[in-house]
C-alpha cells in the first residue's frame, strides 16, 4: 500500500490549518472589511517605536464565523504581538502578567501587543476589572470575543473603552467558496479528493453558516472516503494508480449524522428564539411556532420553561376569548414535568397549535394593567361601608357592612349597588372584544354594569 496520505498526516484541524493569514484571505464579514473601517484600520502596520494607541474592540458574534481569525489577522498584519488568553482557563493573574509583558516591550522596544481574550463574557466583573488599566492606558489593544450579547456580559467601563463589531454567520455562497478552497489549497487537502456541488450543498446545509463546522465535517468526510478507497485497494489487491477518492453524501452522513443546531440556551439565541416563538403563536402562524419549537427542543432548551412561557402566553394573549387556552397550557405543563423528554414534545406541540389558532384577546392582561397603573398613581378611593367586614366587634356601630345587598337573593344575582368609590366609580377597565367566547362577555358586561351602577348616587 501506498504511503499515507497527508490528510492523515498533520494533527492540526483542517479548519486550524485553513485560517486565513491575511485580510485579503478572509471569507464573510465584509461589513467590517471596507477600507478605512475600523479593523482594516486596526490590521494596517504600525511604525516601530510609534506613540499611537488604537482602540480595543469587541467582536460579538455566533461560533465559527473568524472572531479568532481576525483577531490573529489584525496582529499579524499590524506587526503587533499577539498573546492569546481563554476566558474559560485565564484568572486575573494571567491577565496582569500579559499587562505587564506587555508594558515592558512596548516602554523597551517600542512593540505593541494585541491581547485576544476568547469568550469575554465568561470572565467575572473582577476579572473583566483587571483589564481596565491596561486598555484605558493603550497598554494593549484587547480583542474580545463573545457569542452573548457584550450589553449584558461585559461590564459598562470596559465597554465603553472598546468599539462592538457584530460579525454575521457566513452565507451559503461564503460556505461553498470556503469548502472548495480547503479542498485545493495545499494547506487543507491538497485535492487529495473530489467533491461535487451537490456534496458541497450538503456541508453547506449542515454548516448553519458556522465556518469551523463545515470545515470539521468536510475533513471527517474526506477521511472516510480516503479510508474506504485504500480498503478497497487492500481487499481487491489490483495494481495501478487508484483513482483518487470522491467524497459522497454517505461520507458527509457519516461524518456529521445529524446538524448540531446553534442554540445558546443561556444567550442571544435563547432570547431571540423564545422571543420569535411567542410572538408567531401571538400572530397565529402555527408553522412558524411549530418551527421554533422544534429549534428549542433540539438544541436543549428546558421543557418547563417552554410551558411556563405558554402559560404566561395563553393568560395574556387569548384569555377570556378562548377559556379553555390556559387550562389546556397547564395540563401540557403538568405533563411535561410529569414525563419529561422526549414524550414531552408532544403536549408542547399540542398546546402550540392550539394557542397559535385561538381567538386572540389581551382584555384581562390591560385590564390588571390599567388598574395596577390606577393603584400605583393613588387613584384608589375608599372603600364604601357596605362592602367593609363586619365580622368584629363595634363593625356595625361604625357603618362596616349596613346596607349590603346579597346578590343571591336576586332573581338575577345582579343588584344595583356601590362596589367602587366616586374616585374610581367610572374607571373602565375591562374592554372586552368582540372575539371567540369573549364576544358573549360583550354583550352580558355592559348589561351588567348598567344594573350595577343603577344605584341613586349621594
Amino acid at each position: 500500500m501506498s504511503d499515507q496520505p497527508s490528510v492523515f498526516a498533520s494533527t492540526t484541524p483542517l479548519a486550524a490549518r485553513m485560517r486565513p493569514s491575511t485580510m485579503a484571505e478572509v471569507i464573510g464579514q465584509r461589513h467590517l472589511l471596507k477600507p478605512g473601517s475600523p479593523l482594516m484600520s486596526l490590521a494596517s502596520p504600525v511604525a516601530q517605536g510609534t506613540k499611537i494607541s488604537s482602540a480595543s474592540v469587541i467582536l460579538w458574534g455566533p461560533p465559527g464565523t473568524g472572531k479568532t481569525t481576525l483577531a490573529q489577522v489584525v496582529a499579524r498584519g499590524s506587526g503587533r504581538r499577539f498573546v492569546e488568553l481563554s476566558a474559560i482557563t485565564a484568572g486575573v493573574k494571567e491577565v496582569r502578567e500579559v499587562l505587564d509583558k506587555a508594558r515592558n516591550d512596548k516602554d523597551l522596544y517600542g512593540v505593541s501587543t494585541v491581547l485576544f481574550l476568547d469568550e469575554i463574557h465568561r470572565f467575572s466583573k473582577a476579572q473583566q476589572d483587571a483589564l481596565l488599566p491596561g486598555v484605558e492606558a493603550g497598554v494593549v489593544v484587547l480583542i474580545a470575543a463573545t457569542t452573548e450579547n457584550p450589553s449584558f456580559s461585559v461590564i459598562s467601563p470596559l465597554l465603553s473603552r472598546s468599539l462592538v463589531l457584530t460579525l454575521e454567520s457566513l452565507d451559503d455562497e461564503d460556505i461553498a467558496e470556503l469548502i472548495a478552497r480547503a479542498v485545493s489549497d495545499a494547506r487543507g487537502l491538497a485535492e487529495q479528493v473530489t467533491i461535487t456541488e451537490t456534496e458541497i450543498a450538503q456541508i453547506v446545509r449542515l454548516a448553519l453558516g458556522d465556518a469551523r463546522r463545515a470545515l470539521t465535517v468536510l475533513e471527517s468526510a474526506a477521511t472516510s472516503a480516503i479510508t474506504a478507497r485504500q480498503h478497497k485497494i487492500a481487499k481487491s489487491a489490483k495494481s495501478g494508480k487508484p483513482a483518487k477518492p470522491k467524497i459522497t453524501i454517505a461520507d458527509i452522513e457519516t461524518a456529521a449524522d445529524r446538524a448540531l443546531l446553534r442554540y445558546d440556551k443561556d444567550g442571544d439565541q435563547h432570547y431571540d428564539v423564545i422571543s420569535a416563538f411567542i410572538k408567531s403563536v401571538r400572530g397565529s402562524d402555527a408553522d412558524a411556532a411549530i418551527h421554533y419549537l422544534a429549534r428549542m427542543i433540539e438544541g436543549g432548551e428546558d421543557p418547563r420553561f417552554i410551558a411556563r412561557r405558554l402559560m404566561i402566553l395563553a393568560a395574556e394573549d387569548i384569555g377570556l376569548a378562548d377559556p379553555q387556552a390556559l387550562p389546556l397550557a397547564v395540563s401540557a405543563a403538568e405533563m411535561v414535568a410529569m414525563v419529561g423528554m422526549p414524550e414531552g414534545r408532544i403536549p408542547l406541540a399540542e398546546v402550540t397549535i392550539y394557542l397559535a389558532l385561538a381567538p386572540k384577546s389581551n382584555t384581562a392582561y390591560n385590564a390588571i394593567n390599567n388598574a395596577l397603573n390606577d393603584v400605583r398613581n393613588g387613584v384608589v378611593g375608599g372603600v364604601p361601608n357596605a362592602l367593609k367586614s363586619s365580622n368584629f366587634a363595634k363593625a356595625q356601630s361604625q357603618g362596616a357592612g349596613v346596607g349590603y345587598l346579597y346578590p343571591h337573593e336576586d332573581s338575577k344575582a345582579v343588584v344595583a349597588q356601590r362596589y367602587l368609590d366616586d374616585k374610581v366609580l367610572d374607571r373602565r377597565y375591562y374592554l372586552p372584544k368582540e372575539i371567540g367566547h369573549e364576544r358573549e362577555l360583550a354583550e352580558r358586561w355592559p348589561k351588567l354594569r348598567e344594573i350595577i351602577r343603577g344605584f341613586k348616587r349621594n
